[in-house]
């Protein structure tokens, strides 16, 4: 078996790749869940400083807005400085979609398609196995 290279030394090598490949801050996300009565969120990002950009958490009303990053009607829900340190807990307390975009500069991140997503609860009736 000698010069043959194991598939599971080709995963590693894989993950390996993609970790040295994906920049440190895209990495530095963490999802806290909680248990099955709320799912808890936490959003972590540095405040603005000499090179690093105002970043803030913005809860959208509905799809339209967010597709739009139409911020008329989005609700704050971490300002630019409260994703430091240990971040900011934002929990979901309804089973229905929760859309969440950055929303300084006027959206900017937004309408470029970064720092945006949805959270879609399953309903309780729902497991995966």
């Amino acid at each position: 078996m000698e010069g043959r290279i194991s598939s599971a030394t080709l995963v590693v090598a894989a993950v390996l790749a993609m970790l040295v490949l994906v920049p440190a801050a895209a990495r530095a996300e963490r999802f806290v869940v909680g248990d099955a009565a709320r799912w808890t969120w936490v959003f972590m990002y540095d405040p603005p400083n000499a090179t690093t950009h105002a970043h803030s958490v913005y809860m959208m009303r509905n799809a339209a807005d967010y597709q739009s990053c139409n911020l008329k009607a989005a609700k704050l829900v971490a300002n630019v400085m409260q994703g430091a340190g240990s971040g900011y807990e934002f929990v979901l307390r309804k089973r229905k979609p929760h859309y969440f975009v950055c929303g300084e500069r006027g959206g900017i991140h937004c309408t470029m398609g970064q720092m945006k997503f949805i959270v879609k609860p399953k309903s309780s009736a729902c497991r995966d196995d």
